[in-house]
């Protein structure tokens, strides 16, 4: 008489397991309700392959050169899934396990792990070249996963093979760009019932992973958007990603995306993305570019997005993509390189300078731009550039104090073939014409050699210019913008500047302000940071207080540099810049900026900073101790100690 099924939960599925084997043996079908739904039936696929539970784990010998193609022809997979496979090598080492790679055929494409450290007999079928599909193992972690297309965690005997019943696996499966089963990861251990949840966790966090460097990978020549329903999800393996061509269509999606999105792959595809943001893509492109990242409100949900990637080059485009390419450039333009805004940030007499500069390009007069060395002169005037009506025309930049004096005339003006020897064949044509229609920046004007600042008065005047070695005269239409570390006024009362050539230069003048002197440090850091692509690190009070202590002799240049060190240092999962992420040399310079060595520097640099915060606060003592963190006290007392 056939055995009826208790009707009771079992809470062992182990031990469910094997009294499902031992029914199965004994009445030659397999019971139902004693496995999981996925385990069920898969057993009942293995069943249904002939396979049999004391089946020999036969090792499959792969030639070397079949193994080498296998990898050949995965070669992508593999090199995106080995940064994910060595940090779950190296998390579960302590549980003896081995991370596999499988294809879409569960053919074993990598591992990484000792086979002998898993004290089992059928640990050695465990190679590169290996098939493990249902049909030939049976259940399985990677053959199971390739049939359900979903993650599957097999316990102990829960497995269909005798020979496999001490492992504990977790698979979970990579799908590409179009949703297309890739391959398969797992994690393989000794059989321990408590912790394979976590495995199965830890494993399709990092198959979640993979998938998003594929697809990042996949669309490097397009626009890549990254968004979320929660924002501290951005930046995690499981935000979602679209990629859009320059028609702003819709290329593909993970699946992710879809999830947050509640629509599926196909409803999706080949749509323009304002479908779904409500928003043209240059417009949603121009939020994300300027405001490092967007919140669009959509019908029943809110999404935090970023943009994620911009392609390099946009290039050889057909016409009817120029419209977007075109605005996609100018975009890329104005990401690379910060806004007025930015540069300003919140000194207020630096922004209000920035936007008469602004103004004085658009009515062709000169900008003269002065401040110490690193202070940003040549990211200001690409701003200014930038912002202005020759945005989409060529931006020219010439060092003077960079270039030889017998080779800067040449340089600016060109030459004809011939002009002098060691000319180059063909002539060279010269920065003024090069900047034509566009903007040319002269840095270190100061620099610029007594004999030919006449040539340049002559040319700005005139407004052509000619090649050395004679030619015909080309008319010019430029903005320019100059600039120096020097005090041109001093040197044209040392006979050293050209009194006329510079009013002709200093049209609009802005005087740049030392880093010491800024009360915007933190808007600095914050913008450096998002340049680097590392917006949602954060800054230790300490090292902030160090940082506003500091004379800081190499300005801008030398902040940008300290943070990309930090930036750098920086271990995985760490979201916060301390100390211990400064450089040694830096770390030595901030103690002996604090000696009293540099006390005179640092009053300076104290009284400045409370002058700019007292101008920003409009006079408001109490604002400006409020906004210093120290009491109405001291900031009357340090002005008294200057004005004695």
């Amino acid at each position: 008489m056939p055995y009826k099924l208790e009707q009771r939960i079992y809470s062992d599925p182990l031990h469910d397991a094997q009294r499902a084997r031992e029914r199965l043996l004994l009445e030659g079908e397999l019971p139902s309700g004693f496995l999981r739904a996925q385990i069920e039936a898969s057993w009942q696929r293995s069943l249904k392959a002939g396979v049999r539970f004391k089946d020999p784990l036969v090792a499959q010998q792969s030639s070397a050169c079949d193994v080498l193609e296998l990898k050949e022809n995965h070669q992508t997979l593999i090199s995106m899934a080995a940064p994910e496979m060595d940090h779950l090598s190296r998390q579960f080492n302590r549980d003896k396990g081995m991370v596999i790679l499988a294809n879409d055929q569960a053919t074993i494409l990598s591992l990484l792990g000792d086979r002998r450290s898993l004290n089992n007999a059928g640990s050695y079928a465990l190679q590169s070249g290996a098939c493990w599909s249902e049909d030939t193992r049976g259940t399985n972690a990677l053959g199971t996963a390739v049939v359900d297309a979903k993650p599957v965690m097999i316990n102990g005997n829960e497995h269909f093979l005798d020979g496999v019943s001490c492992f504990s696996c977790t698979s979970s499966p990579i799908m590409g760009v179009n949703g297309q089963l890739l391959g398969v990861l797992d994690l393989t251990t000794e059989a321990n019932e408590q912790h394979i949840q976590g495995n199965m966790s830890a494993v399709q966090l990092a198959a979640r992973n993979i998938e998003n460097r594929l697809f990042i990978s996949h669309f490097q020549e397009h626009v890549i958007i990254a968004f979320h329903s929660r924002s501290e999800y951005l930046h995690s393996a499981w935000q979602g990603l679209i990629a859009i061509d320059l028609e702003g269509n819709i290329l593909a999606l993970n699946e992710q995306a879809c999830q947050l999105l509640k629509k599926s792959r196909e409803n999706l595809l080949n749509l323009p993305i304002e479908t779904i943001t409500g928003q043209a893509p240059t417009v949603l492109l121009n939020q994300l570019l300027r405001n490092n990242g967007a919140t669009l409100q959509l019908r029943d949900v809110v999404l935090y997005c970023e943009l994620l990637h911009f392609p390099r080059q946009l290039k050889g485009l057909p016409a009817r993509k120029e419209s977007f390419a075109k605005d996609a450039r100018k975009l890329k333009r104005q990401a690379n390189h910060p806004s007025l805004q930015k540069v300003g940030a919140e000194h207020p007499r630096l922004a209000k300078a920035l936007r008469m500069a602004l103004k004085g390009i658009d009515h062709d007069l000169p900008v003269l731009l002065n401040g110490e060395t690193g202070t940003g002169k040549e990211v200001v005037a690409r701003a200014l550039h930038n912002q202005s009506q020759r945005a989409d025309k060529p931006f020219i930049a010439v060092n003077c104090a960079a270039i030889p004096e017998g080779l800067i005339e040449s340089e600016l003006f060109g030459y004809r073939e011939g002009a002098f020897t060691g000319s180059r064949k063909g002539g060279m044509v010269g920065r003024f014409q090069q900047a034509n229609s566009g903007t040319l920046f002269l840095d270190e004007i100061g620099d610029m050699p007594l004999a030919l600042q006449a040539r340049l008065l002559r040319v700005l005047q005139e407004r052509k210019v000619s090649p050395l070695g004679g030619g015909e005269e080309v008319d010019l239409d430029i903005a320019l913008i100059c600039a120096t570390h020097r005090d041109i006024k001093t040197l044209v009362k040392e006979d050293t500047f050209r009194e006329d050539l510079y009013y002709r230069l200093n049209g609009v003048g802005v005087q740049l302000p030392a880093l010491r002197a800024r009360s915007d440090l933190d808007v600095l850091i914050a913008d450096l940071l998002s340049r680097m692509g590392a917006a949602h690190l954060k800054i230790h009070d300490e090292v902030l207080a160090m940082f506003r202590q500091y004379a800081w002799p190499g300005n801008i240049r030398q902040l940008e540099m300290v943070m990309k060190a930090a930036v750098a240092f920086l271990d995985e999962g760490e979201k916060e810049i301390t100390i211990d992420h400064l450089t040694d040399d830096f770390i030595e310079e901030l103690n002996t900026n604090s000696s009293s060595g540099r006390a005179a520097t640092i009053k300076v640099t104290e009284l400045e900073l409370i002058r700019n915060t007292l101008e920003q606060c409009e006079g408001n003592v109490s604002a400006t101790a409020t906004t210093l963190g120290i009491s109405r006290a001291t900031i009357y007392r340090k002005l008294r100690e200057c004005e004695a």
